[in-house]
């Protein structure tokens, strides 16, 4: 079975963007309501409208801000199993072609040590989940955990801040 070559996108150290305190202030706002007008933002963050939209062109464009998203409740739409499974040493482009066809799988990380990939699946039931790993077990060894409750999703980041060590 011939496999298209899947183009490897390597997380890569970039210089970090500066950014003074209305830069952060504008991140921490449209990380917790990125639905707010531009407007509203500016409110916020006691900039004009024509200022805060600048700005954050300038973050969209320096791929600080990547894009914007609903959060859904999983569970509110059928899917009452989430779970991790890790997935051993295996082909990268039949890996990443696998990903793409399951549809249950929530997010999928590339990863170093013992296994290769980590994934996040959402499933409706056992039988569901059964299916799902059944189907990534033919790519390699693998190990699943049923997540049982979640303490903290979707962690607003903001720049770190370097303490002076003086």
């Amino acid at each position: 079975m011939p496999f298209t070559v899947v183009e490897r996108k390597v997380l890569q150290m970039q210089s970090p963007i500066v950014l003074d305190a209305y830069d952060v202030r504008i991140l921490a706002e449209l990380q917790a309501e990125a639905r707010m007008t531009l407007a509203e933002l500016g409110r916020r963050v006691h900039l004009s409208q024509p200022a805060v939209a600048e700005r954050v062109r300038k973050l969209e464009a320096a791929g600080v801000i990547t894009g914007y998203r609903a959060c859904v409740n999983l569970a509110a739409l059928g899917y009452g199993i989430r779970a991790m499974v890790r997935v051993g040493r295996t082909d990268y482009g039949a890996m990443s072609q696998l990903i793409a066809r399951l549809p249950e799988v929530v997010n999928a990380w590339n990863i170093t040590g013992e296994d290769s990939w980590a994934l996040e699946i959402a499933v409706v039931d056992v039988a569901h989940l059964d299916d799902v790993v059944s189907q990534l077990c033919l790519m390699g060894e693998t190990s699943t955990s049923i997540i049982l409750k979640t303490l903290r999703e979707h962690r607003a980041m903001l720049p770190r801040v370097k303490e002076n060590t003086e």
